[in-house]
């Protein structure tokens, strides 16, 4: 048996978190590959290996759980050799992520760990425009000492205007030259049905990032969104999985655990039981997470009928504290130049993720009016929200913990 080290991953680590890793042939009607990514020593038998789903019209499979960028230490992480270990070798980074730091710390670990080759990377530019988007490709390169990057995103989209000819161009030339391999966009705000539909019609978007959770599974407008990008191709990656809440410190500790299965896992398990979604990125910042999910993600066996009525229980009791980002609803209704959307976020930093100073830093960035919520008569964006979120509540809170 695998000696623990105190971070490394057992196959009793796995059992113990739910997971049926040990010995097993198929996950989820999968078959795991016969070989782990790193050799394993003579003396142990191969690790079991998270199953892998076609990433759309990229002709290229990736594991259902990736790493997220944002959780990795800014120099080698071990973590990630963990992570690899398992079969989940694709990381998503951007050149924001980690104060620019995200791509310089997988540069490192992969001067280290010697296997560029075997790690599918992601990056991105919240550079829209053609000529900033191919210089962000270039200094993405610079940082992560790499000839390419697998696949290269516009980061956070808003306005599919973006997707231009110019653009077109742009990311054709850059394929040819091998600096990237593939292109897509990522998109979390209120228009995210908009712009799927809007890659559906667009050739020379291979991959979209979105936020996708337990929330919205119901939603007949991003159903039909989510139909048409599957149908034409588009590879879909799910973010922001875990729904969380702003204004409920530890929200996740009022899931009401019905079988083996923390809410954490339990929504990363709903989320691959969507054949349409390639993979779900996980914010993975303990090697703790690191374990519950690659143990769910093992498991073949899918949600029970309990613990899927428990997490529609706990969607139920926490909806009025979720944000959908759809501020063009709640912000048009307030005479105020503030960032609804964005404070949320924040917000949704500061409560659920634990990580109150980059909430305040994010926050303290805003233009000042934007930071003037005490000025604002948030009773509009109220009466505007269609899932009854206390905007004039929250907002109350965001200025109170973070200016």
């Amino acid at each position: 048996m695998a000696k623990e080290d105190g971070n490394g991953i057992t196959r009793r680590h796995l059992l113990g978190l739910g997971g049926a890793a040990a010995g097993a042939a198929l996950v989820g009607g999968i078959a795991l590959p016969s070989h782990p990514m790193e050799a394993q020593a003579a003396q142990e038998p191969p690790l079991p290996q998270v199953p892998r789903r076609m990433l759309g019209k990229t002709g290229k499979t990736v594991p259902i759980l990736l790493v997220g960028g944002m959780a990795l230490d800014r120099k080698f992480d071990p973590k990630l050799a963990e992570a690899v270990r398992f079969g989940v070798n694709y990381v998503d980074a951007a050149d924001c992520y980690l104060g620019g730091q995200s791509e310089a710390g997988l540069a490192d670990y992969f001067a280290r760990a010697k296997n560029r080759d075997k790690v599918w990377v992601t990056s991105k530019s919240d550079k829209h425009d053609p000529k900033a988007f191919e210089q962000t490709v270039f200094r993405s390169l610079e940082q992560l000492k790499s000839d390419y990057v697998d696949l290269y995103y516009l980061h956070a989209l808003k306005d599919a205007d973006y997707l231009s000819e110019d653009l077109a161009l742009t990311v054709s030339r850059l394929k040819k030259a091998g600096k990237i391999l593939h292109f897509g966009f990522s998109c979390h705000d209120g228009n995210v049905a908009e712009l799927l539909h809007k890659a559906a019609k667009t050739p020379w978007v291979e991959s979209v990032m979105f936020r996708y959770n337990f929330r919205s599974y119901g939603n007949s407008e991003l159903n039909a969104a989510i139909d048409a990008a599957h149908r034409a191709g588009v590879g879909l990656i799910a973010m922001k999985t875990q729904g969380s809440e702003a204004g409920i410190r530890d929200a996740w500790k009022k899931f009401e655990k019905t079988g083996k299965w923390n809410k954490h896992q339990a929504v990363l398990k709903a989320v691959w039981a969507d054949e349409r979604i390639s993979a779900a990125v996980s914010h993975m910042d303990t090697f703790e997470k690191l374990r519950e999910n690659i143990a769910a993600a093992l498991d073949r066996n899918p949600l029970t009928a309990s613990e899927k009525d428990a997490l529609d229980r706990y969607a139920m009791a926490t909806r009025p504290y979720a944000c959908d980002g759809c501020d063009q609803l709640c912000n048009a209704a307030v005479a105020a130049n503030v960032r609804i959307g964005d404070t949320m976020r924040y917000l949704m930093y500061h409560d659920a993720y634990g990580e109150p100073g980059k909430a305040r830093d994010l926050f303290g960035k805003l233009p000042a009016e934007a930071r003037e919520l005490s000025r604002v008569d948030f009773t509009p964006a109220n009466r505007a929200c269609p899932h009854g979120v206390d905007v004039a509540g929250l907002m109350r809170r965001a200025e109170s913990v973070l200016a």
